[in-house]
This record gives C-alpha cells, structure tokens and sequence, in this order.
C-alpha cells in the first residue's frame, strides 16, 4: 500500500462552514494585530501534533496566537464564550507545536516568546467584529 505525506493546503481543503468562520477569524486578527503594530510572519503552521495559528512579532517577544471565534446570530440562546474552547489538551498540543517551531527555526533559546488567545466575536449581518485579546494565557 502506498503511503502519502498529508500537508496542510488550504486551496485544497474541504471549506466547511467551521473552516470558513475560522479562516474569517484569523484574517480579522491578522489585521487587528498588525494596526497595533505586530509583524504578522506565519500563518496556520501547521503539525500533526497541532497547529498554531497565527504567528508574529511585537516589541522583540514572538507571540504565537491562537484564534477562537464565534458568530453572535440574532436569537442565539446561551453565553458561549470562545474561551472556554482551550481547554488543557488544545494548550498542551499548541505548546508541543510552539516548542518544533522553535526548534525548527533555531529560536529555542534565543528568543523571548509567549502564547496568546485571541477571542472573535462576529456579526456576520452587520459586518462587525469584537475582538478580545488574552495574552501571555500560559
């Protein structure tokens, strides 16, 4: 049987409406941050053991940010909150992913680095975002 390496093609996933509202998520941040003045410098870095979402740079730390975002549709019932999504197993594989980052690019110990949440919150009818910044979460 053959076997095939599977890399992350976002050109070539299938679009769910989860991936679609992630992918909003992420870009939204992307600019967020880069209007406070952050250097965006990867995006989705992507392992099997997990993933890392946006990866950028601010004031000499390397800030790895996870994006967790949610939809506030008209008659939505319930508080949900996008934190509560990183729960201790999503940390510990963001962190093993963290940690091959930095080994792969030869940062482990020379940089200063941390791990942030970033909380969407998006109304898709008025074309606004809310956007909660959580850092240094670990």
């Amino acid at each position: 049987m053959k076997r095939f390496k599977v890399t992350h093609e976002p050109s070539l996933m299938a679009i769910t409406k989860k991936r679609s509202l992630g992918d909003l998520g992420e870009g939204i941040v992307c600019r967020y941050l880069e209007k406070k003045g952050y250097v965006v410098i990867e995006r989705n870095y992507l392992r099997p053991w997990g993933e890392i979402d946006i990866i950028a740079t601010y004031e000499e730390i390397l800030h790895f940010v996870e994006v967790k975002s949610v939809t506030r549709e008209p008659g939505r019932v319930g508080d949900f909150r996008p934190e509560d999504n990183m729960h201790g197993g999503k940390i510990k594989r963001l962190h093993r992913a963290i940690q091959t980052y930095l080994m792969q690019k030869n940062l482990k110990d020379t940089v200063n680095w941390q791990m942030d949440l970033a909380c969407v919150y998006i109304n898709i009818e008025e074309r606004k975002a809310k956007i909660e910044l959580i850092e240094n979460i670990v």
